[in-house]
């Protein structure tokens, strides 16, 4: 297997880790997180969501997080935005670039959304134009590229199509996304090879969740096939609410660690990403899943024992 000497990391736990949480973290929590994860090296990260706070409470404070960190240069502070409303919004808080979402099933694009892929085109084509008539890049996010909680198997073809579309409707990447975390080793690589066939590898990124544990083995076989920039959320954070038992994305600091051990470069020192861990644990007040943090905690306790 072939393996890039770099790999750009992504992270998107302020937003895609956040969304679903219950408790509502304090505005200035979140803004210190994300001042702490700005100092790991990690030159992307995902901040906030602008979506009408009636569907993510949690992050209804998306326009006060934007403004009140500390922007590092060198790192770009993204943001969701589902429409031109979110847009709107966005461009007040002058976040550096915007994603927009859809899925490449229809029926969880209606549950997620609320309109058919057909009719979600239009949408994001107004809000991606407006986006980068503002001088803003736009990033494409895709769900259940490798299956979907309602319609089981999604065809290559399908994914392929809706790719496509959003590239020529003018996003820079479209980040493939394991919604359900049902991507297996086997069909990743098939599939990356069958979309690669056509799609630019540069303009394609990895976003696996960690449901049945092969978020890992499943970012190997895609950076392999020549991705090079993959999403990851601090300590595992997050997970999907339409899928069962669900255990959150793939970790940045498991992933960290991997690619350190393989001599590949990412530019994010693993000890500032773990203590940047510590801290949204202790203010979430539950202890974050991946395996680093999980040795992490052992070794604080045998050192205070």
């Amino acid at each position: 297997m072939n393996y890039p000497e770099r790999v750009l990391i992504k992270e998107v736990g302020p937003r895609d880790g956040l969304q679903n949480e219950k408790v509502f973290l304090p505005t200035q929590t979140k803004i210190d997180w994300i001042n702490q994860l700005s100092k790991t090296g990690l030159s992307y990260i995902e901040i906030t969501s602008f979506v009408n706070p009636k569907w993510i409470p949690a992050l209804s404070d998306c326009y006060e997080v934007a403004k009140g960190i500390t922007r590092e240069p060198g790192v770009t502070y993204a943001a969701l935005v589902p429409n031109m409303k979110g847009l709107e919004k966005a461009l007040l808080a002058d976040v550096d670039e915007v994603a927009v979402f859809m899925s490449a099933s229809d029926t969880h694009n209606k549950k997620n959304i609320n309109k058919s892929i057909e009719e979600t085109f239009p949408v994001l084509e107004e809000t991606i134009r407006e986006a980068k008539a503002s001088g803003k890049k736009v990033r494409g996010y895709l769900s259940t590229v490798f299956g979907c909680p309602y319609e089981g198997h999604v065809s290559p073809e399908q994914v392929e199509k809706v790719t496509t579309k959003l590239l020529e409707m003018g996003v820079y990447e479209v980040s493939l996304g394991d919604t359900i975390g049902v991507g297996n080793p086997r069909q990743v690589e098939s599939n990356l090879n069958q979309w690669t066939a056509s799609i630019p590898k540069e303009n394609l990124a990895l976003h696996f969740h960690n449901t049945r544990g092969m978020a890992l083995a499943n970012t190997l076989v895609g950076m392999s096939a020549g991705i090079t920039t993959i999403d990851g959320s601090l300590g595992g954070l997050g997970g999907c609410p339409y899928a069962k038992g669900a255990s959150g994305n793939l970790a940045t600091d498991d992933l960290i660690h991997m690619l350190s051990e393989m001599g590949i470069d990412s530019g994010i020192d693993l000890g500032s990403l773990v203590n940047a861990g510590h801290f949204i644990e202790t203010s979430l007040e539950k202890p974050l899943i991946s395996h680093q943090m999980e040795i992490a905690r052992a070794q604080k306790a045998e050192q205070t024992s």
